[in-house]
């Protein structure tokens, strides 16, 4: 048994009392010092991790005025602020002590869209894609492109100058920043624009720390243009962050705002941003090119470039074979046909044309196929090309955004990190400063990725290092001082794209006799050093952050001994990317993130939680793995355990569990995430582990028991849904915490299936086969919600398949164990999923294939089950669209014609990507049309919708995406997950038919088509 995890810093009383003042000051928004919350706000997408003392979350620009205030109480001198936004950062750029100022979760309106003068007013936790899902509509677009653009914040990429694809055509973002509302260190608001020489001189004269601010930046500018000229470097990604080249814009005029895009929060709190967007462009073309190594690619794109591109992407062969593995892979793999040569793909570029006018793209792209065309015999590292318009591009664009978060899924302990991937060169010299970057690397014996935009210089690499390794971690100083001299000497920048963060100890050399001033301004900006301090420039000359000063995972995840991490490998992988945090509704990752805005109810949020947990276990000298050895399946044992008293409050166990709770276990993530970071499994072990010392509610064991209890229920399915759908039964399941209790089916399957000639599957029968009877046979496996609530469906599927000339049996009906393992009943689970498999794998020996009808349940055969058998002992259980998309050689086409919408279960939408396209095909191939639109999660998912702790945030989630595309039109909608159509029941009271009801329905109306003849 875990014992009681006290943390030794529970709260921060400056903190405390810091919060306390601000809501006695009227702030209106939200202030967490939950140990939660601290722990999950200790990280970002860097190798750092250092814990905060509290959060807020301003509601609106009053309350970064009080916080702001705060600081000159003589009460909270130690306080510092660290502004953050949508935390993708590489460098830590907001992580450190004091209070973490997030504007994502309230401040995040689109404030004014005016399409006639293109310009946009947003608050900084605005995402860049929402703004430009909204811009859409009216043929615009924010321009600065990143790979992150489903989760960065408006006020991040302000604050980090971001930019990436296509920067050489559309620039960075402060090149699309009108003005800047900000809060000054006194609690002042001031909105930073250019000025011309009558504004300066007023600003100027203005009292406080606006006037101190204008005077002090326009004398060191004056003071210092010669020697300013000279530093800056003439790149497209020249130094951002108080960039005092372009204080002075092309008119001459004061520009305020320079200073503050890139500065990383260092100088000012944003409050809103005016921007301005552009059109988009009406045609697009990309050519995606391979070559048989990662130096051709780089070389071959100097000669692409004058061909007039937008961009110019690269990608190596580490991270193109990590895309092959992942679901994406199945949306581009046509574009990266094999080489008639036998030669391997070691490199990639992608190259795209955009433009007003259909024509002048085409005709570049004509340009340019033509000179491959010329170049094809001579050029011998290219292996080949292709073209890509509409839709294409942007699932190709897709794969190379996902590059970042596939670097992670790399397989061992030493995995690809950032600390210095995004290195700026001149782009003519690029290839070969990658070569002595590679070298330097080798010389290490460190693997690595690459990708970036070769276009504008910059190469995103990332060595695989173990951080807990303790030999390994000297090798961060020593491959970023070779990469720093590396980079000089090619006359490049450290940071090109990601900022600088905790690489600040390189600012002073990089800026050299400039450092002064960077002083000076940030002196007049925030005199106390209390924006973000040790980052970038110290008012006071206080030595700036090291690379090697600040606390990383690794360090913490070290303490947790060896076999513990790789029994919870799934969360300690969680590299911080924050995938998880796309604020699209119409993804399936992650559902409870997406409804609650809390971080810590998202995939890394609950990853960051179980890294600490298990730390804090270690500490305490306890061993998780052995504890959960130790379980034996025991359904009297465990509903004993639900006596005992709560236990101790202070127990970090309990903030783990309540962020485990809000999980859907719908394993999104788990397909979603590029790091593959699976929370229903470790949910799953921490739950049985949290309930060796705390009691279960009984909701917990009348659900671990339905699937045994079900059979018993249908056999007088009329009596038990009288008992269960009458008031003071609906009562008394509400008090245990269950709520919309779906109705037992009364259809007369057994009598339906002995019309259609279906029997029961057993090895003898199935023995008794010939070969050319069993060829045509196939077994369909029952799971406890399709046979005891949507019977129906089981008989239609059989109907289905004898129509198709096809003969189904029915396997006997078992216990999957799926919501055993959702509450976290492992030991019972394991005993399920063994006796299970058993029965299957009998069944499967006589050569017929089985199929599964709901894919939740289904999908668990492949994933549950394949996590505790052993190899071999897992039965092979296909869903119903796979075994039959590979049978349509047996299957008669058939004419009619019609179109259908599928919304698949977020599980197999997400990691059975292919058995999506195999209801298409199957579809097709029955003369009927399938569209699969995006969506999100019902937010039923199995169990979790009938659970009245959250039925409304289920609700929430159905409203977010499902309730649209419902509302769209049911009559053409279909749904193949239970808990969907369950779901789309209760909330809309629509019956969704499953794919296989239309199939059957079609293909008892349509004849079969005639066979097709070749035209004389």
């Amino acid at each position: 048994m875990i014992p009681v995890l006290t943390r030794t810093a529970d709260a921060v009383p400056l903190y405390e009392a810091a919060c306390a003042e601000l809501l006695a000051r009227g702030f209106e928004g939200d202030l967490s010092l939950s140990q939660a919350d601290r722990t999950v706000f200790a990280t970002d997408n860097s190798i750092y991790q250092v814990e905060p003392g509290a959060v807020a979350f301003p509601r609106s620009r009053d309350d970064l005025v009080r916080i702001a205030r705060l600081l000159d109480d003589p009460r909270f001198t130690e306080i510092v602020i660290r502004p953050r936004g949508g935390a993708t950062g590489t460098n830590g750029q907001s992580l450190g002590h004091g209070l973490v100022v997030d504007t994502s979760r309230h401040m995040n309106r689109i404030l004014e869209i005016d399409v006639e003068n293109r310009i946009v007013r947003v608050e900084p936790g605005v995402v860049k894609d929402q703004l430009n899902r909204e811009l859409a509509k009216h043929g615009l677009f924010f321009a600065p492109e990143l790979s992150t653009s489903n989760r960065a914040t408006i006020g991040g990429m302000v604050s980090t100058d971001a930019c990436g694809q296509g920067s050489c055509l559309y620039g960075k973002t402060r090149d699309h920043v009108l003005a800047l509302t900000c809060v000054f260190t006194d609690g002042t608001v001031w909105t930073a624009e250019p000025l011309d020489a009558e504004g300066l001189a007023a600003a100027q004269a203005r009292p406080g720390r606006v006037g101190d601010i204008h005077r002090a930046v326009d004398a060191a500018i004056n003071e210092n243009a010669a020697l300013i000229e000279k530093r800056f470097p003439k790149l497209n990604r020249c130094l951002t962050g108080y960039d005092l080249a372009h204080v002075r814009d092309g008119e001459g005029r004061f520009d305020l705002k320079s200073l503050i895009c890139g500065a990383e929060g260092t100088l000012a709190l944003i409050a809103e941003a005016r921007l301005n967007v552009l059109p988009i462009p009406k045609a697009s073309a990309l050519v995606a090119l391979s070559y048989v190594d990662f130096d051709a690619a780089l070389r071959d794109a100097q000669a692409l470039m004058p061909f007039g591109a937008a961009s110019v992407e690269t990608i190596d062969s580490t991270v193109l074979g990590l895309a092959r593995k992942d679901p994406i892979w199945a949306e581009v793999r046509a574009f990266f046909p094999d080489d008639p040569a036998g030669r391997t793909v070691e490199g990639i570029n992608l190259v795209e044309f955009v433009g007003d006018e259909p024509a002048l793209v085409e005709e570049a792209l004509r340009r340019l196929t033509n000179a491959l065309d010329a170049e094809k015999e001579s050029h011998g590292k290219r292996v080949g090309y292709t073209v890509a318009k509409g839709a294409a591009i942007e699932r190709l664009w897709t794969m190379r955004k996902k590059a970042v978060g596939l670097l992670g899924a790399a397989k061992g302990d030493a995995r690809p990190i950032p600390f210095v991937e995004d290195t700026a060169v001149p782009p003519e010299v690029l290839a070969d400063y990658i070569a002595e970057f590679r070298a330097l690397l080798d010389a290490k014996g460190l693997r690595y990725g690459m990708f970036g935009h070769v276009d504008a210089g910059v190469l995103h690499v990332r060595p695989a290092i173990d951080l807990k390794d303790p030999a390994q971690a000297p090798l961060i100083r020593e491959v970023t001082e070779g990469v720093v001299a590396l980079t000089k000497r090619y006359g490049g920048l450290l940071w090109g794209e990601h900022g600088k963060g905790f690489r600040s100890e390189f600012v002073p050399e990089t800026f050299g006799p400039l450092m002064p001033v960077l002083e000076t301004v940030k002196r007049a900006f925030d005199p106390g050093d209390r924006l973000n301090p040790g980052k970038i420039a110290s008012a006071s000359g206080h030595a700036l952050t090291r690379i090697d000063g600040v606390p990383r995972r690794g360090e913490a995840d070290r303490t947790i001994p060896p076999a513990i991490r790789a029994e919870f490998d799934a969360a300690l992988h969680c590299n911080g990317n924050g995938a998880c945090f796309s604020y699209d509704t119409d993804e399936a990752m992650c559902p409870s993130w997406k409804a609650t805005r809390e971080r810590r109810h998202s995939p890394k949020g609950r990853a960051s939680l179980m890294r600490e947990w298990l730390r804090l276990a270690a500490a305490a000298g306890a061993d998780p793995t052995a504890a959960l050895r130790r379980e034996r399946p025991s359904p009297l044992r465990d509903l004993l355990r639900s006596l005992r008293p709560a236990g101790d409050r202070n127990d970090f166990s309990h903030a783990v569990k309540e962020a485990m709770d809000g999980c859907l276990a719908c394993k999104s993530c788990t397909g979603s995430c590029p790091i593959k970071v699976d929370v229903p499994s470790f949910r799953a072990k921490f739950l049985a582990l949290y309930h060796q010392r705390y009691p279960r509610p009984l909701k917990d064991h009348l659900i671990g028991a339905l699937e045994h209890v079900l059979p018993l229920a249908a056999r007088m399915p009329r009596l038990g849904n009288a008992l269960s759908a009458n008031p003071v039964a609906r009562t008394v399941l509400a008090k245990l915490g269950l709520v919309a209790i779906p109705a037992l089916s009364t259809f007369d399957l057994a009598g339906t299936l002995a019309d259609l000639g279906v029997s029961i599957a057993t090895p003898a029968a199935l023995r008794a086969l010939s070969a050319e009877e069993r060829r045509a046979s196939v077994v369909i496996v029952q799971d406890a919600f399709t046979t005891h609530f949507e019977a129906e469906l089981v008989a239609d599927l059989c109907a289905l398949l004898v129509e198709l000339g096809f003969r189904p049996w029915l396997a006997p009906y078992r216990p999957n164990g799926k919501p055993l393992h959702v509450h976290g009943f492992l030991a019972r689970f394991g005993k399920v999923a063994a006796d299970g498999a058993a029965s299957l794998r009998a069944l499967a020996a006589e050569g017929v294939p089985l199929i599964g009808i709901d894919p939740s349940m289904t999908l668990t055969y492949r994933s549950e089950y394949a996590a505790i058998l052993p190899d071999g002992a897992v039965p092979k259980v296909q869903l119903v669209q796979e075994w039959l998309s590979g049978r349509l050689d047996a299957v008669a086409p058939r004419g009619g014609g019609g179109t259908f919408r599928l919304l698949p279960h977020c599980t197999e939408r997400t990691n059975a990507p292919g058995a999506v396209k195999d209801w298409q095909a199957v579809f097709l191939h029955l003369g009927l049309r399938l569209d699969v639109p995006a969506s999100g999660c019902c937010g039923m998912a199995g169990t979790y919708g009938h659970e009245a702790r959250n039925r409304t945030t289920s609700e929430i989630i159905y409203g977010q995406s499902w309730a649209q595309r419902v509302h769209e039109g049911a009559g053409d909608l279909l749904a193949d997950g239970y808990s969907c159509r369950s779901q789309v029941k209760i909330i809309d009271g629509i019956r969704l038919r499953h794919p296989v009801r239309a199939l059957l329905d079609h293909v008892r109306t349509s004849p079969v088509a005639a066979p097709k003849t070749l035209a004389a």
